[in-house]
């Protein structure tokens, strides 16, 4: 798969980041199975149709978009585009390989924010390791708004979100079972 100059020159910018060639796939859990990346950590893009004009979901590639909870959030008048719609929007493109950067063809994206979580269990069945990856600035871009855009990336932020959050987890933890 080549890269698309729209998308190239958006990365040229300020992104370091590495090609992995692969063959054509007919679906994104396949180019991360050609690529040899966990479908949780291949980010996929479905382009959708709002009021008009068109918006990006970015979500893993072993993840299916639910349309009915999207248009319960975002207005009903949302419906995934047209394949010769999306043709026409990213002509730079190969049909299927849509990169999952609206931002560089112009477009407003929502991301599916999940956390990726792995567990290890002993013997008794309970949790003996666990590793998480989660991105502290999308989130707090995603939760907070324009704050979050400003002050996510600080430890200052990232500190007041960690007190908070375990001193209610101390509350619950000290809340006698009903």
């Amino acid at each position: 798969m080549t890269v698309s100059p729209t998308l190239q020159k958006y990365l040229d910018q300020s992104v370091t980041y590495d090609l992995i060639p692969h063959a054509p796939t007919l679906s994104s859990t396949r180019t991360a199975e050609a690529c040899h990346v966990p479908g949780e950590a291949l980010a996929k893009a479905v382009v959708l149709r709002r009021d008009g004009g068109y918006m990006m979901a970015v979500l893993p590639a072993s993840r299916h978009l639910h349309l009915s909870a999207l248009k319960s959030q975002l207005g009903h008048k949302v419906d995934l585009a047209s394949e010769d719609e999306i043709e026409r929007r990213f002509e730079d493109c190969d049909r299927g390989a849509i990169p999952p950067l609206g931002e560089c063809y112009g477009l407003d994206v929502i991301v599916d924010n999940s956390i990726d979580g792995e567990f290890e269990f002993d013997g008794n069945g309970k949790i003996a390791k666990h590793r998480d990856r989660f991105d502290f600035w999308l989130w707090s871009r995603q939760a907070l708004g324009a704050p979050g855009v400003l002050l996510g990336w600080t430890p200052m932020l990232r500190n007041k979100i960690r007190t908070t959050a375990a001193g209610n987890l101390r509350k619950f933890m000290a809340t006698p079972a009903a």
